[in-house]
């Protein structure tokens, strides 16, 4: 098998410095005291619905956000070991995401496995994922067999 190359290497490169949360692990998180943010567009958000308990910050302002020594920071993040979880549609961007947040110092930054998909998938496992792909391929590590970026 030929080595990843592309945003497939960056993904791992960002995954393998990540204790990433599994879906059915997420209130057991928010119960410990970890902020969960999600980061999906309105337009996912509104056609999905919203993830309980989490704030919601968009993608693009981020990091001035969450960082922990940004003058710019929402008041939960008060020092560099804050537990973060990051949720994006589908678990792609949400790992970027988590990764960036750890080189700017916020050290127990990570995301969810499959996203908001799976998360919904684990609360409710009769409904399927709204995108192309499969949450099983995410989950195992697979790549999933669509190549449209609609998710994240």
């Amino acid at each position: 098998m030929a080595s990843p190359s592309g945003i497939e290497a960056l993904l791992a490169q960002a995954r393998s410095r990540l204790e990433r949360v599994a879906p059915q692990d997420l209130t057991a998180e928010q119960a410990a005291g970890a902020l969960v943010v999600d980061i999906r567009p309105y337009e996912q958000r509104e056609r999905d619905g919203e993830m309980p308990g989490a704030v919601v910050i968009d993608r693009n302002v981020l990091e001035w956000r969450l960082g922990p020594t940004s003058p710019h920071r929402i008041a939960a993040i008060t020092d560099h070991d804050r537990r973060v979880v990051i949720v994006c549609n589908e678990g792609y961007s949400s790992s970027l995401a988590a990764a960036t947040l750890q080189l700017l110092g916020l050290r127990r930054a990570t995301d969810l496995v499959g996203g908001f998909q799976a998360w919904r998938a684990s609360v409710d496992p009769t409904r399927r994922p709204s995108g192309a792909g499969s949450v099983d391929d995410d989950v195992a590590g697979r790549r999933p067999t669509w190549v449209s970026g609609g998710g994240r």
